[in-house]
């Protein structure tokens, strides 16, 4: 027994008896209750830090914890690895989006072997490979074929660096959170999810003890945050009529201005109503 600790001598042999006998590959077995021990696949930067290594651990901890308990775990590994960062990072490094991304990839798998978690690599995934992104298409039509998916025209942030539409929590003082350029309002098209029709399941699941899918041992904070998020909120839809017309004399709309409120009891003392800047009434009033 050595007298002292040499954790590149231990680890090394350790890995090398679970490569031999391929102790992470994950078979059917239906003997055993099976988990998904899946987390949140990198995007390939490049280079792994603390994030990443803090990230997987926990995983890591989970699935041998639970492998030990006899259950059949799979734990996959992948990368997060379509998309605009990848298309940026190339144009900024003059190489091909492919090539980039491809060699990021294994720069990082070889950072995170050495790791010795209880990843199974067979099952390893790229979402840049067709083999995987058809998947990602198939799903998306069938979610517009039911109308959970669908097109409409909306005002929207835009990133005039990285081209692209930005949500309200990427625009940071009024710039883009990855270009820090002057985010400009623009009204374009696009493909929106109709996420309201699961609010109150989505409510259920985060407020109520007992729905399956219950938060249980998360921070209240945690919960509240998730809540808030979703934003169901229970008023009344109503109309004030109004007389507005467009260039040609016809009434805009059908002649009443949408409004909801949480508070009807204070109908009664209504001064004015606004609207945004996008509204069609905005152009004519």
């Amino acid at each position: 027994m050595n007298e002292k600790y040499v954790p590149a001598e231990v680890e090394a042999a350790a890995q090398a008896a679970w490569t031999a006998s391929d102790a992470y590959r994950v078979s059917e077995d239906k003997s055993k209750p099976k988990f998904y021990a899946c987390s949140m696949l990198p995007y390939p930067s490049g280079k792994l830090h603390m994030g990443h290594v803090r990230n997987y651990t926990i995983n890591d901890m989970l699935t041998r914890y639970l492998r030990m308990q006899g259950m059949n775990v799979l734990m996959p590994m992948g990368w997060d690895a379509f998309g605009l960062p990848a298309e940026n990072a190339a144009i900024d490094n003059n190489v091909p989006p492919a090539a980039w991304t491809r060699q990021n990839i294994a720069d990082m798998k070889a950072q995170m072997q050495p790791l010795g978690m209880a990843i199974d690599w067979t099952r390893e995934v790229a979402t840049c490979d067709p083999g995987y992104y058809k998947w990602n298409q198939w799903f998306f039509l069938k979610m517009l074929e039911k109308g959970i998916a669908y097109r409409k025209t909306q005002i929207v942030n835009w990133d005039p660096v990285d081209q692209t539409v930005l949500a309200n929590e990427q625009v940071i003082d009024g710039r883009g959170w990855r270009s820090d350029a002057l985010v400009e309002k623009r009204e374009i098209p696009g493909y929106y999810f109709a996420i309201t029709r699961y609010a109150d399941e989505l409510l259920a699941n985060v407020a109520d003890p007992t729905c399956p899918g219950y938060l249980h041992g998360w921070p209240e904070r945690v919960r509240l945050m998730q809540e808030h998020w979703i934003g169901k909120s229970e008023g009344l839809r109503f109309a004030f009529p109004h007389d507005i017309r467009d260039a040609s004399g016809a009434l805009i709309g059908d002649g009443r201005l949408y409004v909801f409120t949480t508070r009807a009891d204070t109908l009664m003392g209504v001064t004015f109503c606004a609207v945004a800047p996008e509204h069609p009434l905005a152009a004519h009033a």
